[in-house]
């Protein structure tokens, strides 16, 4: 085995470390921002927001761009636009250009689906699934690394802007190793959606401003109706302007058949739990209970380590339960068990928040029922759809879990800011953010219990479902087997 060869899994496990990495640095620090820069706490937020609007759009448009011109050049092509904008967020003190930064480093979320693709061409397959399951698991590392040295930075009251110049030379180092993956031609033929690409970051942006900027404008007012006007009628022409294309960013059938719908429905609810409660914890922690009557005055540090680290590492373990789970209950039932999880832990975060241990074990439970999810909503798709489909199904898949973190991130802000001018959110506010994600769990499990058809699924070992979930986590197709045949629905 050549060199080159011998690096595709080590390049492949830091590029997916480096995306959520680059995903959970900022969001303990959103305070810190605000403070610096001397904005509202909606107005910082979009440090967040926009970063997962434009990952929304710019995934399954750079999956699509290694299809067509090889994964190799656009992988050097996404670390290179998430470089310029780790220097520029590094170096600038304005809100607007720390925003265009943040959407420059959404780009990073295309490097997920592009390194299991390389995967899929380099290695043989009996180390593939391995190899596979190894590089999903960077996700959870990554993400609590990104904690990690968030905290450790900013231990003494650190510069916020370090935080940038270390993902600038983590995207470096990620540069030096792409840079040895082998060059290997595009697989496909046809053009990129750009149309369809802006109509949808441009609908989204519509949707999404009025909801996080309601307590500051007024929600009777001209401009969150207009916003919200304009995003059903920006949205609608999407739909349609998807139906004329050959080769559409999103397939329209999609939007419309029943399983899918329900499946796209869950995604954006899990996507709201994990950046709601994410954002929620953490705000809640940092306030100094001598001056709000609640809370645990921590610090960064802490806020990072203490309180939401064990639900991202925790991740490592729950992922292979999460797949055992649907071998052995089929993806509706885990799908199932993840909503009443999730429901489980809001509500135990809305009832006792007043003690260390109370707030990091729900937070657990909620960020564990998010890994059970997802862990369903691949197979739950598979189930549904024709195999050719199964890489656009798992795209737009996806698609609806980053809108649905756009929508967590957007709620928390709206509700921490409804007072108005007050220093400090109500713990009145926090509760109603737990009690929100409980309610909204309790309808998730009714809908997908209620809504999806029966099916006899597949049986599949732990191993092929693993394989699934990584592959539909990523937007990809799954691969048929002999051994599966198309789901049969039943009446119920």
């Amino acid at each position: 085995m050549s060199l080159k060869a011998r690096l595709v899994l080590p390049v492949a496990c830091y590029a997916v470390l480096l995306v959520s990495a680059l995903q959970t640095l900022v969001v303990p620090v959103v305070a810190t921002i605000q403070a610096d820069l001397g904005v509202t706490t909606s107005a910082a937020s979009w440090v967040v927001t926009a970063n997962l609007l434009a990952a929304a759009v710019l995934t399954p448009s750079l999956g699509r761009l290694g299809d067509l011109y090889g994964r190799r050049p656009v992988m050097l092509g996404v670390l290179i636009v998430v470089l310029l904008g780790s220097v520029l967020a590094a170096t600038t003190s304005s809100l607007p250009l720390l925003l265009v930064a943040r959407v420059a480093q959404a780009a990073s979320f295309g490097l997920f689906p592009l390194a299991i693709s390389v995967l899929r061409e380099e290695l043989p397959p009996q180390r593939l699934t391995g190899a596979m399951a190894l590089v999903s698991g960077m996700l959870s590392v990554g993400a609590g690394f990104g904690l990690v040295v968030t905290g450790l930075l900013m231990r003494d009251g650190g510069n916020y802007h370090d935080l940038f110049w270390l993902a600038t030379v983590l995207t470096v180092i990620g540069l030096a190793g792409v840079w040895q993956l082998p060059r290997r031609p595009g697989a496909a033929t046809g053009r990129l959606d750009w149309g369809g690409a802006a109509l949808l970051g441009l609908g989204l942006v519509l949707l999404i401003l009025p909801l996080e900027e309601g307590n500051g404008w007024g929600w009777g007012s001209p401009r969150v109706l207009g916003s919200l006007a304009a995003a059903v009628v920006v949205l609608t022409a999407f739909f349609r302007y998807e139906r004329r294309v050959a080769h559409p960013l999103v397939s329209p059938r999609m939007l419309r058949h029943r399983p899918i719908v329900v499946a796209n429905a869950a995604g954006l609810f899990l996507g709201f739990s994990m950046f709601a409660v994410f954002l929620a914890v953490s705000a809640f922690v940092q306030t100094p209970p001598a001056i709000a009557g609640y809370g645990f005055g921590a610090s960064v540090l802490a806020a990072s380590l203490v309180y939401l680290l064990p639900g991202t590492a925790g991740g490592v373990i729950t992922a292979p339960l999460g797949g055992r789970l649907v071998a052995r209950f089929g993806a509706k039932s885990t799908l199932v068990i993840a909503a009443v999880l999730a429901g489980l832990g809001f509500t135990l975060l809305a009832m006792l928040h007043a003690a260390t241990w109370q707030v990091i074990v729900g937070a657990l439970i909620v960020n564990t029922a998010v890994t059970f999810g997802y862990a369903a909503l691949p197979a739950l798709l598979v189930a549904h759809v024709e195999p050719a489909e199964t890489g656009i199904a798992n795209s737009v898949n996806s698609i609806a879990r980053s809108i649905g973190m756009s929508l967590g991130t957007a709620f928390v802000i709206t509700m921490m800011t409804r007072t108005g001018p007050a220093p400090l959110p109500q713990e009145s506010q926090f509760v109603a953010v737990f009690v929100t994600g409980a309610a909204l769990a309790a309808v998730a499990a009714a809908v997908v219990a209620w809504a999806l058809p029966r099916v006899r699924e597949p049986k599949l070992t732990p191993g092929e479902v693993e394989t699934d979930e990584v592959l539909g986590a990523a937007g990809l197709s799954v691969p048929g087997r002999q051994s599966r045949k198309p789901a049969v629905v039943t009446k119920k």
